[in-house]
């Protein structure tokens, strides 16, 4: 039996860890023998089988999903088996909470993907037209540094937001703009961390203030399940994006009481129609894109007075 690995799992492996292609090209070895090694998935004609990460260095457990034909396999995702497993309870820890049906590989696998290539839209027209925005990305970090976040703010981490880390781990700005949307930054982990303990902190001491007070005059500061995402600048979190771990959405915090948007995106379509706005700039309506030298500035978080330094991506 012919086992082939799909160009996109290869790349997708060497991003998991250095010990994950040869734990794939051992598990091909092995479908070779026993192509009806895997179980149905909820995708059609996908069959998935797991890898025991101890058994190789330098490798998580892993979720792979293949087609099996009467001639030929082909291996057509491969994800940390972490990413499908339920969230559970920790005694002494109560605020681990999120999403906490497990998800069939399958389904995160084609969650991994969409966010894999958005990113990868993005990339690409960065390295294109706005090289110093790209240089000022962050290098993904590893499934160890995302698993020690989880751990920290003790709630299980979306799918789709440890997908964007290992792609990369936060923007440290070109020219003080951030690459998203209203010049906004994807934060670092250490930036994750750091601001979800003060939100949280916030909602202890506001606890204690409503104690006492009837469940509708409440205020809620900072709910466990939210975890920040995107900040206002790279060098500024007083407001920006978070992901709730228990809906999937993403949620704006400002430190100055504003009012949320009305759109209720995930991950996966604020990066879809980012990547669209950049291709088609003319069609964008939440932001107009646009550079300055190499940097990619967007529109709604640029200063009016340096406005002939900007030159709109429509009209280029």
């Amino acid at each position: 039996m012919n086992v082939e690995i799909a160009p996109h799992v290869r790349e997708t492996a060497s991003q998991l860890g250095g010990g994950v292609p040869y734990a794939l090209k051992v598990l091909a070895g092995r479908l070779a023998d026993e192509p009806d090694l895997g179980e149905p998935s909820s995708l059609p004609g996908i069959l998935h089988v797991q890898i025991d990460g101890d058994l190789f260095e330098d490798c998580p457990a892993l979720a792979v999903g293949y087609i099996r034909e009467p001639d030929r396999i082909e291996i057509r995702f491969v994800t940390p088996a972490s990413f499908a497993q339920p969230a559970t309870d920790v005694p002494g820890e109560p605020e681990r909470q999120g999403r906490e049906q497990g998800v069939d590989p399958g389904a995160e696998a084609v969650t991994v993907r969409e966010v894999a290539d958005a990113w990868r839209r993005i990339i690409g027209w960065l390295q294109a037209h706005a090289p110093a925005s790209l240089a000022a990305l962050r290098a993904g970090a590893s499934s160890a540094a995302v698993a020690a976040v989880e751990d920290d703010l003790g709630v299980r981490i979306p799918v789709e937001l440890r997908a964007l880390w290992l792609l990369t781990a936060g923007d440290d700005g070109a020219q003080g703009w951030g690459c998203l949307p209203g010049n906004q930054a994807l934060m670092t982990l250490d930036g994750v961390r750091a601001l979800y303990r003060r939100k949280r902190d916030a909602q202890v001491a506001q606890d204690a203030r409503d104690s006492g007070r009837p469940e509708e005059e409440r205020i809620t500061v900072w709910e466990a399940t939210w975890i920040p995402v995107v900040a206002v600048g790279p060098s500024d979190d007083s407001s920006g994006l978070y992901l709730d771990a228990a809906t999937g959405y993403l949620g704006r915090w400002s430190r100055y009481n504003e009012a949320p948007g009305e759109e209720r995106d995930t991950l996966v379509t604020y990066l879809e129609e980012m990547a669209d706005m950049l291709e088609y700039p003319a069609l964008a309506v939440r932001d107009r894109p646009g550079l300055i030298g190499g940097t990619l500035v967007w529109l709604s978080g640029f200063d009016p007075a340096q406005e002939t330094r900007w030159r709109s991506l429509a009209d280029c």
